[in-house]
């Protein structure tokens, strides 16, 4: 109850402008409520890189995940629920993205997002409660789902598919349709986001909702993602975290 009383309470919050905003109005109002709602439900957060131009706001030349990754290699330490900071750091750069560090508060389950609906499909019909759920759209062939769930840490026997550094190094690219457990060492970034070109990451079901274990929605999750590549999907792999 006290979760979703903060939640409800950073939403009724009133909409001031804050120094620097380069959106005008309710949406950088909206927005700087959604992700201090986020940081009251416990999603520590750290700031992100944003698209800038063609490409990213960091000082990579040709970074190949523009937008996605934290600015901060410190991102881990960096990562809090304080919303001082949280306030600061959006004074400081308006534009930024954000990223939660997965394996504190939470776990993600991240899948194509054709399989994350028929997930969801199937675990409404088997009145299986799902927590937070965003959606992350670069374009057809990249989206992906991300359900939010309670953190299990870092497990002794990891399956093929739970680091996500198996699937997701920016340079290597490697193609895999399945699921990516973020755990310990991961994170996600954190509705609202902007991608290159007309790209978002935007919840679905809000932060509010209670997080489930995982294992309540990973057969589910694993069936259709088996499904999606037993019909020839295509993806690109998402960055893994820097500074590790």
């Amino acid at each position: 109850m006290e979760r979703k009383g903060r939640f409800s309470q950073w939403l009724r919050r009133p909409r001031g402008g804050a120094g620097g905003d380069t959106d005008t109005g309710a949406g950088a109002g909206a927005r700087e409520d959604l992700l201090m709602a986020a940081a009251a439900a416990g999603f520590p957060l750290a700031p992100a890189a944003h698209p800038s131009g063609y490409g990213c706001s960091c000082d990579r030349i040709g970074c190949p995940t523009p937008g996605r990754h934290p600015v901060s290699f410190a991102w881990q330490t960096q990562a809090t629920t304080d919303p001082e900071k949280v306030a600061r750091w959006l004074r400081a750069d308006p534009e930024a993205n954000f990223i939660t560090a997965t394996g504190m508060a939470h776990d993600v389950l991240d899948v194509p997002v054709a399989a994350g609906r028929l997930a969801l499909e199937r675990l409404g019909e088997a009145g299986v409660e799902v927590g937070p759920v965003a959606t992350s759209s670069a374009d057809l062939h990249q989206d992906r789902m991300l359900f939010f769930t309670a953190t299990r840490g870092t497990p002794e026997d990891e399956d093929e598919w739970w680091p996500c550094e198996l699937d997701c190094h920016p340079e290597t690219m490697d193609e895999h349709p399945g699921l990516r457990w973020h755990c310990r060492g991961s994170y996600v970034l954190l509705p609202p986001a902007r991608l290159p070109g007309d790209g978002r990451v935007a919840w679905l079901l809000g932060p509010e909702r209670p997080l489930p274990d995982p294992l309540s929605l990973l057969e589910s999750l694993t069936d259709a993602c088996a499904r999606f590549a037993d019909e020839g999907h295509e993806h690109e792999s998402h960055a893994w975290p820097i500074g590790r």
